[in-house]
């Protein structure tokens, strides 16, 4: 006789950058299993295969999850966590008067939210004629960055930075990747002096993230003060 088959509950989200609702579901124990196996493995390929295969179950919806960009992925994997393992965690703060006392605070990861920096623009200008159109990091530049021990130089920084260009354009004249390669955007980095490079860093650096802001009072000096946390990695801490 067959066993019977369970129905999974799905709950509505909304994706940061465009506002549209998608629909998610829980990911089940074999899927969560296949994902600690490829983290264990430390193997790239596994890593991003599980990731992607995680998301691309639990996320109902019609999407192509290679085009989000990395804040919105960052955003539905917590969403997709929380109601799978359980919203609320708890983390250890030390606390910033005394730098030694630790204290415990409980995190409702629904309530953590995507801010967008006021004046973060993805038009760069370079020179009086010249800049970039920036895009948002790619989905395998999200499961380094969260999911992998790999190290960065500042060769690979200088990579991300190039892969994130979406146009160069001097005065009338684009450039993009219909016209130009992958090699000649990271050659095109690799020639910028160091004060064009930071203007193009502003744009990671000001980019919409995921971010928490709350106080925590020490409860051995009663000093009170404001904590932010940023970033998918942190709200696990």
């Amino acid at each position: 006789m067959a066993l019977p088959t369970m129905d999974l509950p799905s709950y509505e989200l909304e994706i940061p950058s465009n506002k549209k609702k998608i629909k998610i579901r829980p990911f089940l124990v074999k899927e969560e299993k296949v994902l600690l196996l490829a983290l264990e493995s430390d193997d790239e390929r596994n890593i991003k295969d599980a990731v992607y295969n995680l998301l691309k179950t639990c996320i109902l919806s019609r999407l192509k999850v290679e085009n989000l960009s990395t804040f919105d992925l960052e955003y539905i994997f917590l969403n997709i966590r929380a109601i799978s393992v359980g919203e609320v965690v708890e983390i250890l703060i030390t606390c910033q008067d005394d730098e030694e006392t630790k204290v415990k605070y409980t995190l409702n990861l629904t309530d953590i939210k995507v801010i967008f920096p006021e004046g973060h623009t993805n038009k760069i200008m370079l020179t009086d004629t010249t800049g970039v159109i920036m895009k948002y990091p790619s989905f395998d530049d999200f499961v380094e960055g969260q999911f992998s021990n790999k190290q960065y130089n500042e060769d690979s920084v200088i990579k991300i930075i190039a892969g994130s260009i979406d146009q160069i354009f001097q005065g009338e004249e684009v450039y993009d990747q219909s016209t130009t390669t992958k090699k000649e955007f990271l050659q095109f980095v690799e020639n910028l002096t160091k004060d064009q490079l930071e203007k193009i860093q502003e744009f990671f650096e000001s980019a919409p993230r995921l971010e928490h802001t709350f106080n925590i009072t020490n409860p051995n000096t009663g000093v009170e003060s404001e904590y932010s946390l940023r970033g998918l990695q942190s709200f696990f801490g």
